[in-house]
């Protein structure tokens, strides 16, 4: 019986062994990380500007597990279009302190917040927000109206998502929860990044990136954090109040996403019949990394088309 109890011991500490073995996300791990970095109320936020010192700016605000790096191909495209590009690391992510506390909107709205204040850029931005940074992207713009000038969302959350049974399990149960999400989680990402290493992509070695962030510590709890916090919410009321306020809004979808559904179209139009929505033939969940011109193409056209 004692053995069998070790055996226990051991296999329920096997997960969070690991976890405490990966790295820190340190000063020598930012080393050769492009951009710049700012000491927030929070922690430190790596940033990195694009394009003209004078252009209208527009900030992107990167999803789940794939940080500012997402938006490589994007950015360069807006900054051609003369867009003064501002991306970032969410907290948990990428070159950005793994920061405690719920990953919900109001964490997520003050690191945008100080960031913002940080470099000096009081409002009339376009906001670009892809999955989770949709959702990010759609709290602030209903919480400051007279900021943002467009609000472009790319397979954007908080409309639906197609979560498993399993993910809603850990995500809804805690210590368990959290056990498998630290004994599952990193096996899942590599494989599900691994299925697209064949895809086209405006970002060069991505898939590569991508696992990458599961050699640093606090990357999963903050993944898990996120599914507690900001992917729980509806954003219907948050819709609601962009539309009231008038902001234009450019919503694009990919005809094959598996985490975001179509169905999202329909309850954003229920919230927001003005907003202006496209969908990409042959586009999943990657649609801004896999189709990067045809979402330069929708935002082109949305711009020339008066509602700038």
């Amino acid at each position: 019986m004692t053995y069998l109890l070790i055996l226990l011991a051991v296999f329920a500490a096997f997960p969070l062994g690991i976890e405490a073995r990966r790295k820190p996300m340190s000063a020598a791990a930012r080393q050769d990380a492009s951009g710049d970095f700012v000491t927030l109320s929070q922690g430190v936020t790596h940033y990195e500007w694009l394009g003209p010192a004078r252009g209208p700016v527009a900030v992107c605000v990167h999803g789940l597990t794939t940080p500012s790096f997402v938006w490589r191909g994007l950015a360069r495209g807006l900054a051609r279009m003369g867009f003064r590009v501002l991306i970032y690391d969410l907290y948990g992510r990428g070159y950005s302190d793994r920061v405690q506390g719920r990953q919900d909107r109001v964490f997520f709205l003050r690191q945008l917040n100080d960031l913002l204040a940080d470099q000096q850029v009081n409002g009339d931005i376009t906001l670009v927000g892809y999955s989770m940074g949709g959702a990010i992207a759609t709290t602030f713009a209903s919480a400051h109206p007279d900021k943002v000038r467009h609000l472009i969302l790319l397979a954007s959350a908080g409309m639906g998502t197609k979560a498993g049974g399993l993910t809603r399990l850990i995500a809804k149960t805690p210590v368990i929860g959290d056990w498998l999400m630290l004994a599952l989680f990193a096996r899942t990402h590599h494989k599900t990044t691994e299925s697209e290493r064949d895809l086209p992509s405006s970002v060069e070695n991505i898939v590569d990136l991508q696992q990458n962030e599961l050699r640093y510590r606090g990357f999963i709890p903050a993944v898990l954090s996120s599914l507690r916090g900001i992917l729980s919410e509806v954003m219907n009321e948050d819709h609601r109040i962009i539309h009231r306020a008038g902001i234009p809004v450019l919503a694009i979808w990919g005809r094959d996403d598996t985490v975001i559904p179509l169905t999202a179209m329909g309850a954003l139009t229920e919230w927001s019949r003005h907003a202006r929505q496209e969908v990409i033939d042959g586009a999943g969940h990657g649609v801004t990394y896999t189709h990067t011109d045809a979402v330069l193409g929708a935002v082109s056209d949305m711009l020339r088309d008066g509602v700038a």
